[in-house]
């Protein structure tokens, strides 16, 4: 179900980002899943680099966010095979890379709610934090993590 519905909006879930530093993409415990925090990555590359509200518009922040949920959901995939063990997207925390005086970043991260209503609908209803940070590894502009509750009957041991 939630596999068809990236289908059906034209995502494409990409393998599992690699760490740039030393941990894993995402750890299981009981029936949640924690992502790391995944940076607008695209093919190996970054996008929208720099600072929002800066040289990069909050729209292109709102897009970097929608990126990063997707290597979000590939972290998640990686654990539990499919999006369609999910039952529910339980929390998002973002960072957003904030030029001074920016104060925006709810409507950044949108950019990644918004993507997991599409997605999820009821199920990606979830609590967030939106942050402004004064810089993000590799000059990211925005950095998202989540909280996944998967299905109790999924065993991926």
């Amino acid at each position: 179900m939630f596999e068809a519905k990236l289908k059906e909006l034209g995502i494409e879930i990409p393998q599992v980002p690699k760490p740039v530093a030393a941990y894993v993409p995402a750890v299981r415990v009981d029936d949640y899943v924690y992502t790391s925090g995944q940076l607008p990555f695209v093919n190996g590359e970054m996008q929208y680099k720099g600072k929002v509200g800066g040289e990069v518009t909050e729209e292109q922040g709102y897009q970097a966010a929608r990126i990063c949920v997707v290597n979000c959901l590939s972290a998640v995939r990686g654990i539990v095979g499919s999006l369609d063990n999910i039952e529910r997207i339980v929390k998002v925390t973002g960072f957003v890379n904030s030029a001074p005086g920016f104060t925006k970043q709810p409507g950044v991260i949108n950019g990644a709610s918004e993507l997991l209503g599409e997605i999820f609908g009821e199920a990606g209803l979830h609590a967030r934090s939106a942050v402004g940070v004064a810089e993000l590894p590799l000059g990211a502009s925005c950095e998202v993590e989540m909280i996944v509750k998967v299905k109790d009957w999924v065993n991926t041991n």
